[in-house]
């Protein structure tokens, strides 16, 4: 595997990508000298500084992942690498607390004009009235955005004694709560806050958040921090309404266009600016090349990630749940398409037991990437599984039944191919011990192995020593055996682990012996087994 890092990355995030591949640093790339080389890499590791056009997505013909060492991922065309099946991986948690720290900062800069006193006194003015400011405790602060870096930003302010307001759409009441903050709708927010800061990514929805008529909405003399991301706030009217007062001050770290060395509110005495240090910490770069070094190389060797920009986002604690059932939906995938094949119109999983009580999404995907990379023989993966399955056609659903016997775990696939509808049941056994346990209407308790072969047959005495003769003749050694059936005297099936891969001509002779309906050869890939 070959890793491109086209941004400057810590040492530390270097030395994480080197443990399982090659990696080449060419920071300062111009995009015709990325787009020349890109088609190189298994995968792309950038910051802020390279943008991932979809150009240069289809350039990279071998591109698996594309890292982002960061959190916004604006500089990445996230849309086409999905299109593409390329999973993009950001580092959200690696600056949460630098980026809220500077936020903090910019508020009580702001509050304190400690810059313009800064440099009055530097200039050699000591004019202690012209700087009066205002106490944070007792105002009231309004977080527009309350995900991870708007919550450290409220933990911090509660402790300056502020009361807090936040609007966010996707935060449920309870979590408000626990951090000591009231939900509010944005037009109350922007009524009542002293203070307001900003903390939310810059998409189609956001764009402009705050413009002209919400700066009218908002108190006289409101002060206002956006460390977040450029394009949120209507530059053009927050420099008209810090000019008229209506805002008494801004704390920008981030601008539209960066670096901003034309825009107007550079001139202004009442803002605040920096340039797009909310991350710029010692401990903040270190912790965000590390994190998406470590995603990047799980990806790459085909294991689920935490923090995938176009994956459902799934927290460590639950993902330590799901990623002990994804090499059993694995091998259900790859065991159900080289047993029954077919055209497949309909896949239906059913999560019973322990496993309803998780979250199924990854769990889906990973068996839907088994069944169409089989098919397909491309580049299938977390990402594009669900998108190939519904060009193709495919109807998935999931259900989940919290009610089962006999087992703890057990998922169902269920598909419907060119009228015919084929079963295959499995569970795992102490979080590492997969069996399949049902085929088609056979209960049995497969223990899987690289190479089997499953045949169909009459339940009738000398059939299985047949098989075992003929296996035993072409040297072929049986390490282990599982049977089922529903009846004596009538179909059954037979499931054997051998020691190497058995031919298609072998195969067919197989299927001739009497007694025998059909035989299929089944080959696991090791990387799963490995698991077990």
């Amino acid at each position: 595997m070959r890793i491109l890092v086209s941004d400057p990355l810590s040492p530390e995030g270097i030395a994480c990508l080197k443990k399982n591949a090659t990696v080449d640093e060419k920071t300062g790339l111009s995009e015709a000298e990325l787009l020349a080389i890109i088609g190189d890499y298994d995968a792309l590791v950038v910051r802020s500084g390279t943008r991932v056009t979809a150009a240069v997505i289809d350039a990279g013909k071998k591109l698996k992942v594309i890292g982002r060492a960061g959190v916004g991922v604006d500089n990445i065309d996230v849309d086409h690498a999905t299109e593409r099946g390329v999973i993009v991986i950001n580092a959200p948690e690696g600056n949460t607390i630098s980026a809220a720290e500077h936020a903090v900062a910019m508020l009580a800069t702001l509050a304190r004009n400690i810059p313009e006193a800064h440099c009055a006194l530097k200039g050699g003015r000591w004019e202690r009235g012209r700087f009066m400011g205002v106490e944070l405790h007792q105002k009231v602060l309004g977080i527009i955005g309350l995900g991870r870096i708007g919550s450290e930003v409220a933990r911090r302010a509660r402790a300056m004694g502020m009361s807090i307001l936040a609007y966010d759409p996707y935060i449920v009441p309870e979590q408000a709560e626990k951090l000591g903050v009231t939900l509010l709708p944005l037009d109350e927010l922007l009524r009542n806050a002293d203070f307001i800061t900003l903390h939310l990514p810059c998409n189609k929805s956001t764009y402009h958040l705050i413009g002209e008529a919400e700066l009218a909405a908002m108190k006289q003399g409101v002060r206002i921090i956006n460390c977040a991301r450029g394009g949120l706030i209507d530059e053009k009217a927050l420099y008209e309404a810090l000019q008229s007062g209506k805002v008494a001050g801004a704390a920008l770290d981030v601008f539209e266009k960066e670096p901003p060395l034309d825009s107007p509110l550079l001139g202004l005495p009442n803002v605040i600016v920096t340039p797009h240090l909310g991350a710029s910490t010692r401990e903040a770069q270190v912790n965000v090349a590390v994190q998406v070094a470590e995603q990047v190389s799980l990806a790459l060797q085909g294991e689920p990630v935490i923090s995938a920009v176009n994956l459902p986002a799934m927290l460590p604690e639950v993902m330590a749940k799901v990623k002990p059932f994804l090499p059993l939906m694995k091998l259900l995938g790859s065991f159900y398409i080289q047993l029954f094949g077919g055209q497949i119109e309909e896949v239906e999983l059913e999560y019973a037991g322990t496993m309803a009580a998780i979250p199924v999404n990854h769990l889906t995907r990973a068996c839907l990437m088994s069944i169409l990379s089989y098919i397909l023989g491309e580049q299938v993966n977390y990402v594009n599984a669900p998108l190939i399955a519904r060009s193709r056609g495919i109807k998935v659903r999931e259900t989940v039944n919290a009610n089962l016997e006999n087992f703890t775990n057990m998922a169902v696939l269920t598909v419907k191919s060119a009228g015919t509808v084929h079963t295959l049941g499995g569970t795992l056994f102490n979080k590492s011990d997969i069996r399949i346990v049902r085929i088609g209407n056979y209960r049995i308790e497969v223990i899987p192995s690289t190479y089997m072969l499953v045949c169909t047959y009459i339940d009738k005495p000398g059939v299985i020593g047949r098989v075992g003769t003929f296996l035993g003749a072409n040297n072929i050694n049986i390490a282990g055996m599982q049977v089922g059936r529903q009846s004596i005297g009538g179909e059954a099936v037979m499931v054997l682990q051998v020691d190497e891969p058995i031919g298609p001509g072998l195969v067919k002779e197989l299927e001739m012996l009497d007694g025998i309906l059909t035989t299929r050869f089944v080959q696991l890939d090791r990387r799963d087994l490995a698991t077990l």
